[in-house]
């Protein structure tokens, strides 16, 4: 009773993608896999597969016919291991020998069966690999309560937080400005920073600025510094924010609080990479990445 209610638990909420172009073994491991409690779902080849897997609830499990049209299963296997949380993989074949299946294991997956299926042993696989995967999950969020496995500041392993994660690694590395959206207190400013730490830019400053706090008649001057003289009280030049996060990243925090007219000034240093102090004749060349967020 204790071995059934454990496979049950197993079982319970798990989705599993099986991928086979042989439309009776299909439906027949699908049937098997729903009897045993699991949420399964089937398609015909590995292009099928890779759209599904790239949707918001992807599978906890995939189960590949080794040799499938178009690309085969180890294809897709080397494309599963790119996603942020892998599923597990397991792969049936027809053809199966002691080298494929060093192969398969050495690439990631994570069981390797053979033709003819036989259903019992790959029930048994199926709840060992699916353990598995809950065990190192259930690891990850552990290491990451404990602050363990955090990344710039940011703690979660859900799947969500993983797509988070790719996709600021990837944004990092191109070098146009970048636009946060979110709700006050989402952690926009987190991003933003971990963004710059990502970069090739990590080395140089990171500076943040919120337009909201700022009076609009001292934006410009905040922004591109001034010359002495400039306007009553500044008594010694000084240089603004961009010129500061020279080299770096500088956040624009509520950038939708903008005066329009900060914006078209805004827009020319965008355009021209250099900006001209308040109050001076010079243009300054300034070497910084945008990084605006907003709650709009």
């Amino acid at each position: 009773m204790s071995t059934e209610r454990e496979a049950a638990e197993t079982a319970e909420a798990q989705r599993i993608l099986v991928v086979e172009d042989d439309a009776a073994l299909r439906a027949l491991l699908v049937e098997e896999l729903q009897d045993a409690g699991y949420a399964a779902e089937a398609v015909g080849d590995a292009e099928q597969a890779w759209q599904r897997l790239q949707q918001e609830q992807e599978p906890a499990l995939v189960i590949s016919d080794l040799r499938l049209p178009g690309a085969d299963a180890m294809a897709l296997l080397a494309q599963v291991r790119q996603l942020p949380v892998a599923p597990g993989f397991i792969i049936i074949t027809a053809f199966g020998t002691v080298s494929q299946a060093v192969a398969a294991l050495k690439q990631g997956a994570d069981d390797f069966l053979t033709k003819p299926v036989d259903l019992e042993h790959l029930l048994m696989s199926v709840r060992r690999v699916s353990e598995t995967r809950r065990l190192r999950l259930e690891l990850a969020r552990y290491r990451a309560l404990l602050g363990e496995a955090d990344f710039h500041g940011m703690v979660g392993r859900s799947t969500p937080m993983q797509r988070l994660y790719a996709q600021i690694r990837q944004i990092a590395r191109a070098t146009g400005p970048v636009l946060i959206e979110g709700e006050s207190g989402t952690g926009k400013e987190l991003v933003a920073r971990a963004l710059h730490r990502e970069s090739d830019r990590a080395g140089g400053p990171f500076v943040a600025v919120n337009c909201a706090a700022i009076p609009a008649e001292l934006l410009e001057s905040e922004l591109f510094g001034h010359a002495a003289g400039a306007f009553s009280g500044a008594q010694k030049a000084r240089r603004g924010l961009f010129l500061e996060a020279s080299g770096g990243s500088l956040l624009l925090d509520e950038i939708g609080e903008l005066p329009q007219a900060m914006q078209a000034k805004l827009l020319r240093v965008l355009q021209e990479q250099s900006l001209r102090p308040v109050g001076s004749n010079r243009e300054e060349r300034v070497d910084v990445r945008i990084l605006a967020a907003t709650q709009q």
